[in-house]
């Protein structure tokens, strides 16, 4: 592990792009790092590398393989520590009216039949003192054994850090597995997870968007029951779907159509997407969007793909001089007809929480 940090602290140094992923329930730490400092894009999703896709699905970045140096290294047994929730600060009020009032302006909305759900998100920013980089991408290996963790730097995007469990699109041959994740709860030992209707309907919206979308581009397609999935100190519903693609396929059609996904969009995609770019009041960049390996498994060498949605992660703006470092949190939560305004703050409160401790 150590040899990999040098590394990936000589192309930090050198403003040289590059990712450090973990694959979830995985003990092999995957490093790509890319021998030029140029910005490619994704073209037509034939392409082999690693991909790195916005919320709004333009301009999706790749650090190719032909242009890469791929380095897999055993991370021996994985570990899981308590992800302990920071203790409570002081609200800032300005940012809980701002979002209080967002929420409601989207209720009101659905009540009025313009959309079925929509995710709405907002932006916290916190200074770091003494940031080290290769300190906290250990944390999130460490607290998150069962997610993808994952580390990704170019000098023209930033340097992002997560780690999540959702899954966008796995394909081998014409196999294919996604999942659809959505409702949110606090983790409580020893306690039994009974969700609401709320967080049921939210979680059906999902699933049931997935499938009719998928249903004509396959020839075989299993939908298993619904069930609670625990991520980090958070539990969603989780309900997972597989199947047999068409050989006429083409992974940038199916990609098109699965993303975003109500789970970070919203139901019809169309409007709930256009009230989110119209109201959030900030741009979500990398949050909500999707990233990891494209036509290539760089352990096996197999020919599959494997992206997740980004989310519970982090962008950290690092200024060397005034070493005045910045991390710009991302959280955020669907909304029903069933939401409250009060209680959607609060589980964005509890999500940042979950990735501060991280960062200290």
């Amino acid at each position: 592990m150590m040899e990999i940090h040098q590394k990936w602290q000589e192309h930090f140094d050198n403003r040289l792009p590059f990712v450090l992923y973990r694959k979830p329930n995985s003990s092999t730490l995957i490093s790509i790092f890319q021998q030029n400092d140029t910005l490619y894009f994704v073209e037509n999703f034939q392409e082999k590398g690693f991909v790195f896709a916005p919320f709004d699905g333009e301009k999706n970045v790749l650090i190719p393989a032909n242009q890469s140096q791929i380095v897999v290294t055993s991370l021996g047994q994985a570990t899981s520590n308590k992800v302990v929730l920071q203790k409570d600060e002081k609200e800032d009020e300005t940012a809980k009216s701002r979002h209080i009032n967002l929420v409601q302006k989207a209720i009101d909305a659905i009540e009025k039949g313009e959309f079925n759900k929509v995710v709405l998100s907002r932006k916290e920013t916190v200074l770091l003192t003494q940031f080290d980089l290769f300190k906290v991408f250990q944390k999130l290996l460490e607290f998150y054994p069962t997610a993808f963790a994952y580390c990704f730097y170019h000098p023209q995007i930033g340097l992002w850090l997560g780690a999540f469990s959702e899954l966008l699109l796995y394909v081998k041959e014409q196999k294919f597995q996604t999942m659809a994740v959505a409702g949110t709860q606090l983790h409580e030992e020893n306690s039994t997870v009974i969700w609401k209707e709320k967080e049921l309907e939210e979680q059906r919206l999902v699933t049931d968007f997935i499938v009719s979308n998928l249903e004509n581009l396959t020839v075989d397609l299993t939908i298993s029951k619904p069930y609670t999935l625990r991520a980090g100190n958070v539990v969603h519903i989780k309900t997972d779907i597989e199947g047999v693609f068409k050989t006429s396929m083409h992974l940038k059609e199916v990609l098109s159509v699965l993303h975003p996904t109500p789970a970070v969009c919203g139901f019809p995609k169309k409007v709930a997407k256009d009230f989110i770019l119209k109201n959030e009041g900030y741009n979500r960049y990398y949050y909500s969007g999707f990233l990891g390996e494209l036509n290539s498994n760089f352990e096996s060498k197999d020919v599959e793909t494997n992206l997740y949605v980004n989310l519970r992660c982090v962008q950290i703006e690092i200024n060397s001089e005034s070493n005045t470092n910045l991390a710009h949190l991302y959280v955020g939560g669907g909304i029903t007809k069933d939401s409250n305004a009060e209680k959607e703050w609060l589980e964005t409160v509890n999500k940042a929480k979950t990735i501060k401790n991280i960062l200290n």
